[in-house]
């Protein structure tokens, strides 16, 4: 299969700005996702906790409002990189796709970490036996990564055989 490049590309078939627009765009969108699914989920659909639980309920309230729109907003923004990309024809699924997992697995073990133990923001579930929460909060945050890491290994590997030119 021949490949056809792009003058901005290298001989390798993708130019390291696109290659990072690529990362940057699928990474805003899959911690944005992610942080709209915890919000939606945990936060409204089962009630288990708001984004900060040391104050009162309308506090808390006002905090998920927050946290809502910084989810938008970072999913919102990876979308219109991602328009961006598409209309160059610079998009790159298997780097996209490594971003978006790597984003979302990044934002969960950051608000199991982070929001939940050394900030003690709230909880992932206010229950006797909370380490089992955390546990797999935590370890399907790390699978995230993981499986991130891995798809951005191999787009590298794919994006950095050379290219035969068409004339």
């Amino acid at each position: 299969m021949t490949n056809v490049t792009n003058p901005s590309n290298n001989k390798y078939g993708t130019s390291s700005r696109y290659s990072n627009r690529n990362l940057l765009s699928g990474f805003l969108f899959g911690l944005g996702l992610v942080a709209f699914i915890d919000e939606t989920v945990f936060h409204q659909l089962l009630g288990w906790h708001h984004f900060y639980d040391q104050s009162t309920m309308k506090i808390g309230l006002i905090s998920d409002g927050i946290f809502h729109a910084f989810s938008w907003f970072a999913t919102i923004g990876g979308l219109f990189m991602f328009a961006d990309l598409r209309r160059r024809n610079e998009f790159h699924f298997l780097n996209w796709w490594g971003g978006i997992l790597t984003g979302a697995g990044i934002f969960q073990l950051y608000d199991g970490i982070i929001h939940h133990k050394v900030m003690r923001l709230h909880q992932i579930r206010y229950v006797e036996n909370i380490i089992v929460y955390d546990i797999v909060w935590n370890i399907l945050a790390v699978l995230l990564i993981i499986a991130g890491l891995l798809l951005l290994a191999r787009s590298k590997r794919h994006y950095q055989q050379p290219v035969e030119k068409v004339d």
